[in-house]
Order: C-alpha cells, then sequence, then structure tokens
C-alpha cells in the first residue's frame, strides 16, 4: 500500500472517531433519560394501586369480620380483583426487600445493585463498541481514548444535579434526594474509573513535542480532586469523620469542576461542564430563597429577631433536644427533614447539617397554649407560630459542641433550611407499624403523631397504629416520653395503638420491674433537662397500651404477626439500625407479601426503610 493510502484511512479514522465521541455521550444520555422515566411509571404505579387497594381494602369490603381480633380475616378464595396489588407487591419485594449484603453494616437493596450493573454496563458497551479501525486493529486506543472523557463529561451536570437536594430526578420519579444519593455517588464512581481510563490513554499516547497549553495541567488539576473526593466519600470515612468529608467534598468538587471545564473548553465542548455551575448555582440559590425566607427576621432590624433563636435541652449525655419557632409560612410534612445552621455552633457559616423533624406541623401555637407557656421563655413567641423539635444523637464534630452548648442552657441561633424529603402517605393504611432504634425515633415519632392528628380530625383510614421502639437504656424513653403521652391522651377511641419499647442494656427483668425500673430511672435522667421541664416518662408508662419490654425485639415474629391478623393494606415504616432494617425486609418478603396470600385477601404490604445516621 502506498502512503496516500495511510493517510486517507487515518483521516478516515479520525472522521469516524470525531462522529461517534459525538454521539456516543449523547446516546448514553438517552438511555439514562429512558431509564429514569420507567422507574418514574413503576413507582407511581405503585402508589396508584396502593391508592386503589385504600378504596377497596376496607374489612367490611375485603372480608369477614373478626370481632376477636378487630380485623378482618382472610378470604379463602382466589379474587383476581387484587391481582394488581400481588402483582405490585411482587415489585415491592423483588426491588426493595431481596437484599446483597456486603460486610456487617452495608446492604443494598435489588432495585441499587440492578441500577448499578445497568449503569456499569450501559456506560462500558458505549466506551468499547466499535472500536475497531479502518486497519482491523480491535480496540484501537485512539478510539476509545478520547471517548471515554467524552462520555465521562457529559454524565456530571447529572451527577451534580443528583447531589443537590433539589433535583429534577427527585421530582420526577418521587424518590427522595437522600435515597438518590447513593445513585450519586455511584456514578460519581464509575466516572472516576472512566476518566483515569482516558487520562491514561491520553497520556500514553502523548506525543512529546506536542502542543497541549493548558489542557493537560488542569486534567491532572482536576483528577486529583477527584481523587481525594473519591477517598473521603468511602462510607468508613464518611461515617466516622463526617467534617471532613463535608468541607473536603465543597473544596474538591469546585477545584474539580473548574479544572474539568478548562480541560474540556480546550478541546472546543465546554457546554460539556458548564451546565454543573448551573444545575449548583440554582439549588443554591432556591436554598437561599428558603434561608431568607424561613429566617426573615435574622436578617432585619426587627426586636423581635430572637424569636428565632433556639432552645437547648440535655436529656442526656449523649442526647439532645432542639426546639425552635417559625412564622405560619413554613410547612413541612411528618418524616421530612431540615438543614441547621447554627452560628454560635457551626464552624463555617456554609456549615449545614440535616436532622428529622421530630414534631408536626399542627397549624401553629394558640393563644391558649401562649398563655401556658409563660415560664418557659416563650411568652414573646407569636400566636401562630410553629414549633419544630429536633432530638439529636450527640457524636463528635458539630453534635458534641452543640451537646457543650446545652450544658450551658443559652438559647442560640438557628437557620432553617428545608423541609426536604417526600414522606410515605399513611392516612389511608389500615395498618401501620412504625420500628425504630435509638435515634431513628425522631422519623417514627413525628409519623405516630400525624396519624393520630389525622385520625383526630377524621381524615384518616388508619384503625392501628403498633410502634415499635429499642432504646439501650430506660433513660432514654425520656427522649419521646412527653410527645407519646400526649398522643395517648389525645387519640379518638376508635384507633386501636400498642407501644411496645424494648430495652436491650442491663440484666434480663420482668416487665413489670423493668417498668419501675424505668420510671425511677426516668425521673433520674429528667437532671440533664431544663429545670423547668418535668419528666413524662412515668405518666407514659401508665398508659395500658405501653409494654416495656427487657431485650431485643422479634421483629420477623413481631411484623409477621401483624401481617397474618391484617387485610387492606398495612405499611411498615422503620428507621434504625441496617440490622433493624434487614430484618424487617426478612420478615416482610416471601411468602408473607407473596402473590397467593394478596390474591386471597391478605394484607397488601407497603414497606418504607428511612435512612440512618450520617452517611
Amino acid at each position: 500500500m502506498d502512503a496516500g493510502h495511510f493517510v486517507r484511512a487515518a483521516a478516515t479514522d479520525k472522521t469516524i472517531r470525531g462522529k461517534r465521541n459525538d454521539t456516543y455521550p449523547i446516546e448514553v444520555w438517552y438511555f439514562i433519560a429512558s431509564f429514569v422515566f420507567l422507574v418514574a411509571i413503576f413507582q407511581h404505579g405503585s402508589w396508584v394501586v396502593s391508592k386503589f387497594t385504600r378504596r377497596r381494602g376496607s374489612p367490611t369490603a375485603s372480608g369477614r369480620l373478626d370481632t376477636e381480633a378487630g380485623v378482618a380475616a382472610y378470604k379463602q378464595s382466589y379474587s383476581l380483583r387484587r391481582l394488581p396489588s400481588a402483582i405490585a407487591n411482587v415489585y415491592r419485594v423483588a426491588a426493595f426487600r431481596w437484599t446483597l449484603q456486603i460486610g456487617s453494616s452495608y446492604t443494598l437493596n435489588m432495585a441499587e445493585v440492578f441500577v448499578t450493573c445497568a449503569y456499569i454496563i450501559a456506560v462500558f458497551i458505549w466506551e468499547f463498541a466499535f472500536t475497531t479501525d479502518l486497519e482491523g486493529q480491535k480496540l484501537d486506543i485512539t478510539y476509545w481514548g478520547n471517548r471515554a472523557g467524552d462520555i465521562a463529561a457529559l454524565q456530571f451536570p447529572l451527577i451534580t444535579a443528583l447531589g443537590t437536594k433539589n433535583n429534577v430526578v427527585s421530582y420526577i420519579t418521587g424518590i427522595s434526594a437522600d435515597k438518590l444519593n447513593y445513585v450519586h455517588r455511584m456514578t460519581a464512581r464509575v466516572m472516576f474509573v472512566l476518566l483515569w481510563v482516558h487520562g491514561g490513554a491520553k497520556l500514553s499516547t502523548l506525543e512529546p513535542d506536542q502542543k497541549v497549553g493548558y489542557l493537560v495541567p488542569c486534567g491532572l488539576a482536576a483528577m486529583a480532586a477527584f481523587s481525594v473526593l473519591i477517598v473521603v466519600s468511602l462510607r468508613p470515612i464518611r461515617a466516622r469523620a463526617y467534617e471532613l468529608f463535608f468541607v473536603t467534598h465543597f473544596l474538591m468538587v469546585m477545584v474539580f469542576l473548574i479544572g474539568g471545564y478548562y480541560h474540556v473548553d480546550f478541546e472546543g465542548v465546554p457546554y460539556y461542564m458548564w451546565p454543573c455551575f448551573l444545575v449548583w448555582g440554582l439549588d443554591r440559590f432556591i436554598r437561599g430563597v428558603r434561608m431568607v425566607a424561613y429566617n426573615h427576621l435574622y436578617f432585619s432590624f426587627s426586636a423581635s429577631k430572637h424569636n428565632l433563636d433556639g432552645s437547648l435541652e440535655q436529656l442526656s449525655p449523649h442526647f439532645v433536644r432542639l426546639r425552635v419557632w417559625r412564622p405560619p409560612h413554613f410547612r413541612w410534612n411528618a418524616g421530612q427533614t431540615a438543614y441547621i445552621t447554627m452560628p454560635g455552633v457551626s464552624r463555617f457559616p456554609w456549615e449545614a447539617h440535616p436532622f428529622t423533624i421530630a414534631s408536626i406541623d399542627d397549624g401553629g401555637r394558640t393563644g391558649d397554649e401562649k398563655e401556658q407557656e409563660k415560664n418557659s421563655g416563650l411568652e414573646d413567641v407569636p400566636a401562630g407560630w410553629k414549633e419544630l423539635v429536633f432530638l439529636i444523637n450527640v457524636r463528635d464534630g458539630f453534635t458534641k459542641r452543640l451537646a457543650r452548648a446545652a450544658e450551658k442552657g443559652d438559647r442560640v441561633a438557628v437557620l432553617i433550611d428545608g423541609p426536604y424529603g417526600f414522606t410515605p402517605g399513611l392516612e389511608g393504611d389500615d395498618t401501620t407499624v412504625l420500628v425504630a432504634g435509638g435515634s431513628g425515633v425522631s422519623y417514627t415519632l413525628a409519623t405516630f403523631l400525624s396519624i393520630v392528628q389525622a385520625a383526630r380530625k377524621g381524615t384518616s383510614a388508619c384503625r392501628k397504629v403498633v410502634f415499635i421502639w429499642t432504646v439501650r437504656d430506660p433513660s432514654h424513653i425520656e427522649w419521646a416520653a412527653r410527645s407519646l403521652a400526649g398522643a395517648l391522651e389525645a387519640a379518638p377511641p376508635h384507633l386501636t395503638i400498642s407501644i411496645r419499647i424494648f430495652v436491650t442494656a442491663g440484666p434480663a427483668k420482668a416487665p413489670n420491674a423493668l417498668a419501675d425500673d424505668a420510671g425511677s430511672v426516668l425521673s433520674a435522667a429528667s437532671r440533664y433537662s431544663s429545670p423547668t421541664v418535668r419528666s413524662d416518662a412515668p405518666i407514659l408508662l401508665n398508659f395500658p397500651m405501653v409494654e416495656v419490654t427487657h431485650g431485643r425485639p422479634d421483629l420477623v415474629r413481631l411484623l409477621r404477626e401483624e401481617a397474618s391478623v391484617n387485610t387492606g393494606l398495612m405499611s411498615v415504616t422503620v428507621c434504625g439500625s441496617q440490622a433493624i432494617a434487614r430484618a424487617c425486609r426478612s420478615a416482610l418478603s416471601l411468602p408473607v407479601s407473596g402473590p397467593a396470600k394478596v390474591l386471597r385477601g391478605g394484607p397488601s404490604v407497603v414497606l418504607h426503610v428511612e435512612s440512618f445516621g450520617y452517611a
């Protein structure tokens, strides 16, 4: 072959490479958009089936009423009318209750495993497909080297969106930003590998006399920052040194995005990266508007700005209760989270930490309540303002500084950003089971209070609530005793409530002896609280529906017993350790939630597992 043939072949190869490098990254985006649309169909389809079940799942319509158990008994005959519920149950079990355990403390459900595998396979198919040059050389590095960078760069607007609190994927799919955070980390790690594939390929083919300008320095700076970011985002580091991760994440992301932008700008495709800045800036703008709207008095010269300050109570050496008040336009649903910034406690102005709101939006403080709280230092809080309560587990860093502030008893300035997160709609469930471990009660307590409130208003179809809480020490019951006792006093007669508290530490005792011991310990534990706050735990333990037991709960048995005597729609909401979540998933897997039982009139079971802790 003559030299002209090789020149023409090279020119043709370059044209083909350029065309594919422009097309394949966009095709990956089409694939992801189609997948997101499919997930949205499944999510919203499951919601529609749940609504359908709620309309048809009343005990009088779905079976014979068991007067002894107070619930409807199963029908023994199959009914095709319940086929949609049976299919939805199979989908829930396969996607969210079958899990892959990694080590002793990390679990992925099958939906997360499927998304991870599908993403990795799709990305690398587009990366290495059709990489044979015109001379027949397979996996030609000039084909896949640049393509890796193009595919990765065009993924970063999506990765940035998944890491924000206000992202379009969350609104389309109905999946909260907290749960999408796993996808954010997973996609970032896959792109980290792909970028090193790109970088290694380019450096190995770089000619000594090739002019690179700022291309290589910016690319290396971006990858150095990305490498540091990947290391500090590993779960063990993220869980044990969250503040280190928080600060490092912010700084390294800025270095990576700026370096990455100039790197792709040199190649003439700046539009691959600049949408990242737009997405990030839009999220920050929305959060800034919320910050001003819900904390506006802090930004004014009003003499009443101190009403926004929070009061701290040290409930135990390892637990703090934060109470803040906000104007009527701040609204939230049970179980949502808010980001808290405390200028007197936080180390950096932008440092914000998420905590679950443990109280409910009850419409604001009335004049009578204002009169009753004159002795609590809140007499200046206007009527109609709403109380937000946060139950905060003391660890290192921010929470430890918060505990020291609680010891002083001073009021602190608190900036609130939120609320965030989607909460499961439980107003139509026949039976609701709430399971919490330790500080996870923040989530289930607010959910319990909202159910009782809806039952009082007649807007809930719930007939039975089972509240299961595992604590390490009897004194920890004080954390939620006041709210639980108040809810039990206000609960309507038609709502059956069972509260089961399990104390895991200390020697085994009889239930009555343990309850007596819990009351005495709780009274002693009140020394950690404000002098004006009395202990409500003894009052709570006097309710007949409250049972205190020593030892760990057999969640598999408890949940299966509930499922065996219920019909209609049964929801189980869990916030606790990985062990508690695994036990609940196992209990509600097949055959408990199998299609055969649903078709015969058994309950359609919905399981909601809330994330627990920092990571």
